[in-house]
């Protein structure tokens, strides 16, 4: 064997034990797969620092804007803080099936956000858009939520998260009621609702 030909082979087993240490998996044929979760698992998702907030008690009073921390935490503390199916919406911007949720019209209080607990909406202002989803003219304050361009599936929509954690919630739409006219689409497992207290 040749130097030449040394040096590439130790390269080669070189490459697979890195690679196999870090998470890869070698499959018939030779070929490679390292799956994503691995990758990432041990890696702070997003940028840590403040966030102005509307807070918001439990009774719906408002608090007022402060500065607080953003959430920010690695995959498999997300993994451990959320179920599988509100990992897959909110981590991975999922989306829950129709129907499925148990969010439609629960009561006289507030919806917070899974992940972080930021207020999100106002039961008050949730309508039934008969779409299986969740659905509120307006949020609970403008700063809590964050727009995004979402082009994904080869549609043009507004993706919605929280401001909080930067969690994927759901998208938003023109086509609700008045005073608004828009149709804040979430997903269940993305919100807990809160009923009103006293006070």
């Amino acid at each position: 064997m040749s130097r030449l030909d040394e040096t590439l082979a130790m390269d080669r087993r070189r490459f697979l034990r890195t690679a196999l240490t870090g998470g890869a998996l070698l499959v018939a044929g030779g070929s490679l797969v390292i799956p994503r979760l691995f990758a990432a698992d041990n890696k702070p998702v997003g940028k840590p620092g403040n966030v102005l907030l509307e807070i918001f008690a439990d009774n719906g009073r408002d608090l007022g804007l402060r500065q607080v921390p953003k959430l920010v935490l690695t995959d498999a503390q997300w993994r451990q803080r959320l179920s599988p199916a509100a990992f897959d919406v909110m981590r991975r911007n999922g989306t829950e099936m129709a129907f499925s949720g148990p969010h439609e019209k629960l009561g006289i209080g507030l919806f917070r956000c899974s992940g972080c607990a930021t207020a999100l909406y106002d039961a008050a202002t949730e309508f039934d858009s008969g779409t299986g989803w969740p659905s509120f003219w307006q949020p609970i304050a403008a700063r809590n939520v964050i727009q995004n361009r979402d082009s994904s599936f080869g549609m043009d929509r507004t993706a919605i998260s929280c401001a909080g954690c930067d969690s994927h919630l759901g998208h938003v739409f023109d086509d609700g009621p008045q005073p608004t006219g828009l149709r804040y689409c979430m997903n269940s497992v993305a919100l807990r609702f809160v009923a009103r207290a006293d006070g």
